[in-house]
């Protein structure tokens, strides 16, 4: 070696590189042949992270000398600096060629497969290198990379504790041990594993980005934060972390600070899965609705393309149809609850003295589906039925939950269990029937039921349409939400119920005092127009046709529930700019109490449905508060619910067919009080001999189609539509 390549060695081992390459540099000029100039010159570069230079040089010096391995693993390297997979791959085989047992050359192959998602390769590549080399914590670490890829989190967990035990503080090594709790379902340990992480190496950021996917995932959503913005830090404008804090600002219904991070987003990947509906969502939940129509439009192609482009319940949000929603539900089942390959329930049938009736849900608490559920589990006949509780969330300590607990044979928390051990304590329970009630809804867990635990999975009340999934074998529903033509429409067969799908608990108290309308913000005089849906369910032209209604009836007010800040603003703007002055749109404060809250609804004179998307709990509120409800019947589930309601308690006449005969039902109504006086008095004695709010005959009826999915499933029948006779009826 001579004096100067001598001394350009020794600045670059001392780490001095601007002047080891200006030597190197140098000895090219003078000797262009120089196969260690070009190639060291050419590995400074790569550690400075100028990698088409270092190409260019490496390729200069494979011209030279074209039989040194580490002259194709820096080229390699190199390459894959740039994210040319391909070359990379050829360089590495060709180091390999020249020299078999180069574990670095080998280890970087099998990096670079699992860059290109061919990650059978890559886990045969790993293991190749550990027959021999069995202490390479880097090498067991990749290994737990590739597992993670191909699905199998508890070997990965085995290959992380490898790495582990070889390198106990290695942060890359208690990353994938986290990723791979948090596959398992084991979210409170994996958060302890990301912990470590972040402690050894403070510039994380995908540790960061994961300790905040995992909070999120425990519902903490606001300590979630502050771990993607330190991830976005890190790395400035990464759409992966963006994409994460949208959906925890979305969570805490911080929707404004959740827009600007879905379009850019958007901006950096057009297809990036979910962001364009978490943008619709955001901006509904804003009441913002610019550029809704072309958005709209981009979700119905990105379906059509087969994208995730939207989640299930934002689907359902935007859509009046039944096949799009089918189509979003089985996208979304495909890539984030795909059927288990190795199902729990083998295809026992059990014989015991009871059906076993498991209902799992986020909402045994105060939530709608928890208040419209409570009387229905009370009178459930124990005698026939032995029923269990799955709860995916904690005690709020709400009156709802203790009623929960009271009423089930058995009550199971298994928020702090993984799908996997939940499914398993189904199976070990030899549950019958297992009801999912919470679909696709907040708090979900449809992996559970991927898992298949029971011989006999049924779809109520969570989401309102199919799941679209192989392993759901009933939708339970009544004529108006699933007209027998949209039958096809559905994965689940489909039970049909007598009335209303909807359950009701006729126990709900009514607060005795009624307040006034000054204490409750509405004008002394004037009609009253209401509609307590959650704003997201707001479109413009519904909106359009409740201004016209205002214009109409001189003094009347639109009665809202008060949203976000975001929301309050846009529809008093969106009131203006349609010729309606903004204090005639009143917003409601949150009432704590229930029963006070079905007591100030009774100031109100009509309740105004939404479509695409029709009011569930807010219109039973509604009905047992006696309000009138109109409704617009659509032509997916969640829009032809108002429509069971309103038949369910005797009101079939509220329920209308088109804008024009909604507007003229409010604006009739509105101004012929006797007609509504008249309507007030019929609703008040329906309340009572109606079946909408009949809790014991609703039990009966739905205890009816659990008996008969039963017989068939004993009988080895598969699953099949039907109808149930009205229990009242002889």
């Amino acid at each position: 070696m001579s004096d100067r390549l001598q001394s350009a060695w020794q600045l670059q081992q001392a780490g001095r590189l601007p002047e080891a390459a200006r030597i190197y540099a140098d000895i090219i000029r003078s000797e262009p042949r120089n196969f260690d100039a070009f190639n060291q010159l050419g590995v400074i570069y790569l550690q400075t992270g100028h990698f088409a230079d270092a190409d260019r040089l490496f390729t200069a010096a494979a011209q030279i000398n074209s039989q040194s391995p580490e002259l194709f693993y820096n080229k390699g390297c190199a390459l894959q600096g740039l994210s040319r997979q391909s070359d990379a791959l050829a360089c590495f085989a060709r180091a390999l060629a020249l020299k078999p047992d180069f574990v670095e050359a080998r280890n970087n192959r099998g990096v670079t497969l699992l860059a290109m998602k061919r990650h059978k390769e890559a886990l045969a590549c790993f293991d190749r290198i550990l027959e021999t080399n069995p202490k390479l914590a880097i090498v067991h670490n990749n290994r737990a990379t590739a597992l993670l890829e191909l699905e199998q989190p508890q070997e990965a967990l085995a290959a992380a504790n490898a790495a582990l035990r070889e390198t106990p503080n290695m942060a890359e090594a208690l990353y994938s041990r986290g990723s791979a709790l948090t596959r398992l379902g084991r979210h409170r340990e994996a958060l302890t594993q990301f912990d470590a992480a972040v402690a050894v190496d403070p510039s994380y950021a995908d540790a960061f980005t994961h300790r905040g996917i995992t909070l999120a995932l425990l519902s903490r959503h606001e300590e979630a934060l502050p771990n993607y913005n330190r991830a976005l830090s890190l790395k400035p404008g990464d759409i992966e972390i963006l994409y994460n804090r949208s959906t925890s600002l979305l969570a805490l219904r911080r929707f404004e600070e959740a827009v600007p991070d879905c379009e850019q987003v958007l901006r950096g990947d057009p297809n990036f899965k979910y962001a364009l509906g978490n943008l619709l969502y955001g901006r509904l939940s804003c009441c913002d609705w610019a550029g809704m129509t072309e958005q709209t439009a981009k979700a119905a192609a990105g379906l059509r393309a087969g994208l995730r482009a939207l989640r299930p319940l934002q689907q359902v949000a935007i859509s009046s149809s039944a096949a799009d929603i089918r189509q979003c539900s089985r996208i979304w089942m495909r890539h984030e609850a795909p059927p288990s390959k190795e199902p729990v329930w083998r295809g026992e049938r059990y014989d015991h003295d009871r059906i076993r009736v498991a209902y799992v849900s986020a909402d045994f608490r105060r939530h709608p589906v928890g208040v419209l559920t409570a009387g229905l589990f009370e009178h459930h006949d124990k005698s026939r039925f032995e029923t269990f509780a799955i709860s995916l969330s904690g005690d709020d300590g709400s009156d709802i939950h203790k009623r929960a607990r009271a009423a089930f044979d058995h009550f199971i928390d298994v928020k702090d269990q993984s799908d996997v051990e939940a499914a398993q304590l189904l199976r070990e329970m030899e549950i019958d029937i297992a009801i999912d009630m919470t679909g696709f809804t907040e708090n979900s867990m449809t992996a559970l039921f991927a898992r298949r635990p029971a011989g006999l999975q049924v779809n109520y009340l969570g989401f309102p349409g199919t799941m679209g999934a192989p392993y759901i074998d009933y939708v339970l529903a009544d004529r108006f939400i699933i007209p027998e033509e949209q039958q096809e429409f559905y994965d689940e067969k489909v039970v049909y119920l007598p009335h209303s799908y909807l359950p009701n608990d006729a126990t709900r108290p009514i607060a005795e005092r009624t307040p006034s309308r000054a204490e409750a913000g509405l004008p002394d005089d004037g009609f009253v127009f209401c509609s307590f849906n959650m704003v997201y369910k707001i479109t413009p032209d519904i909106f359009d046709v409740w201004m016209r209604l205002l214009a109409q009836v001189e003094g009347s007010v639109l009665w809202l529930p008060e949203s976000n800040p975001g929301a309050v603003a846009n529809l008093r703007r969106e009131a203006q700019a349609r010729g309606v002055a903004a204090d005639r749109v009143i917003f409601a404060p949150y009432v704590a109490s229930p029963g006070e809250h079905l007591a100030r609804l009774r100031l109100a004179d009509v309740f105004l449905d939404t479509l695409p998307y029709n009011a569930h709990a807010t219109a039973c509120d509604a009905l047992w508060a006696g309000v009138p409800m109109i409704t617009l019947l659509g032509s997916s589930f969640a829009g032809r619910v108002g429509a069971g309601l309103l038949a369910g308690v005797g009101l079939p006449e509220l329920i209308t067919r088109s804008r024009q005969e909604y507007e003229a039902l409010a604006l009739q109504l509105a101004r012929d009080a006797d007609a509504l006086r008249a309507l007030r008095d019929k609703l008040a004695r329906h309340r009572v001999t109606e079946p909408l709010f009949d809790t014991a005959r609703f039990t009966r009826n739905l205890e009816s189609a659990y008996l008969t999915m039963w017989r068939r499933h004993q009988d080895g029948e598969p699953p099949a539509t039907f109808a149930v006779a009205d229990t009242a009826n002889p």
